[in-house]
């Protein structure tokens, strides 16, 4: 006699792709690892070795040794790239950003100790005047206070190929001006740097989400206004798409969405879009939040965070820059 099986289980059971690590992990659609990081370092040009960050648990601003001894550390943990901000001594600081522009200042000088100390990591500048302006504006500004595109733009002409000619592998424009990916790549070219990558941060939005790192770099409290009338506005997507292309167009080899979470929907589009290595950064903020909340026992730090990290490799993004990666690369590892 056939035996008879009840017709009320369901006929699919997607549970048995999750019921044991293995098959988990077997089935997975994304992966990450520590070759998705790029590790955000604040250096700073004093002596002392280590400054923490107050708006920012666990972050501190290294001085040139230690940027030396990060790139080591990056290394080791298999983190392929480390993306370099300054913090300056405001005495340095001046309306048109000039000690962006020195030769042996402190951006160059990490360059050169971090690429002596680990040749194989890569070094990504950042090129926009906000560290160095006592305003605190990604350029130059006229007597109302507006950033001058054309004007800035000359000006970060110049400071990518200072970092370019300190070893830079990576310039990474944050800035948002008009052209300035074309003026710098026509620039690198014309200087013998026709190796140096441009990682474009073609998508960059006017976010709330920026304010510890403002703190991190010493430009919170210089600046004038806002940021408005240069980085996107948060309501517009297809503005993105045509900023990335303008970007592609004139020499960018990479480009970047930023900030990241909130922007999950931007780094699919424009890895869909143009498929061009697309990088997405956990900001500041994000960082924080997730710290903020782990440190008051709200949530799991480590899994939100790899939770987060991994997020941005299932919307599409290449790799990650992010204040987590020498933790995440630990915890991969």
């Amino acid at each position: 006699m056939t035996k008879q099986f009840p017709q009320s289980f369901p006929a699919t059971r997607l549970r048995r792709l999750r019921q044991t690590p293995w098959i988990r992990n077997l089935t997975a659609e994304n992966v990450l690892t520590p070759a998705d990081l790029v590790w955000s370092v604040i250096v700073h040009d004093g002596d002392e070795a280590r400054i923490p960050v107050a708006a920012m648990p666990g972050v501190e601003r290294f001085n040139v040794k230690e940027a030396a001894a990060a790139a080591i550390r990056a290394q080791k943990l298999g983190i392929p790239a480390i993306a370099i901000f300054p913090h300056i001594d405001p005495k340095y600081k001046d309306e048109d950003g000039s000690e962006g522009l020195n030769p042996d200042g402190l951006i160059p000088s990490c360059i050169k100790a971090m690429k002596d100390a680990a040749p194989d990591v890569g070094i990504i500048c950042d090129v926009a005047l906000d560290p160095f302006t006592s305003h605190g504006h990604d350029g130059l500004i006229d007597e109302a206070g507006y950033v001058l595109n054309d004007e800035t733009t000359a000006v970060l002409t110049q400071q990518a190929l200072v970092q370019a000619e300190a070893g830079a592998d990576v310039v990474a424009p944050s800035d948002m001006m008009d052209g300035r990916i074309g003026a710098i790549r026509a620039a690198l070219e014309g200087d013998g740097h026709s190796g140096t990558l441009i990682l474009s941060y073609a998508a960059k939005y006017a976010s709330g989400f920026y304010g510890p790192y403002r703190e991190a770099i010493g430009s919170a409290t210089a600046l004038i206004g806002d940021k408005k009338t240069y980085q996107q506005d948060p309501a517009n997507s297809d503005e993105a798409l045509r900023e990335v292309a303008m970007d592609i167009a004139e020499g960018a080899d990479m480009v970047m969405v930023k900030p990241g979470l909130p922007y999950l929907d931007i780094v699919r589009r424009v890895s869909e879009t143009f498929a061009i290595p697309t990088f997405a950064f956990q900001v500041s903020g994000e960082y924080a939040m997730i710290q903020a909340a782990a440190q008051n026992g709200w949530i799991d730090g480590d899994r939100v965070m790899l939770e987060t990290l991994l997020s941005f490799k299932r919307a599409g993004a290449t790799g990650v820059v992010t204040y987590f990666a020498e933790r995440a690369a630990e915890k991969l590892g």
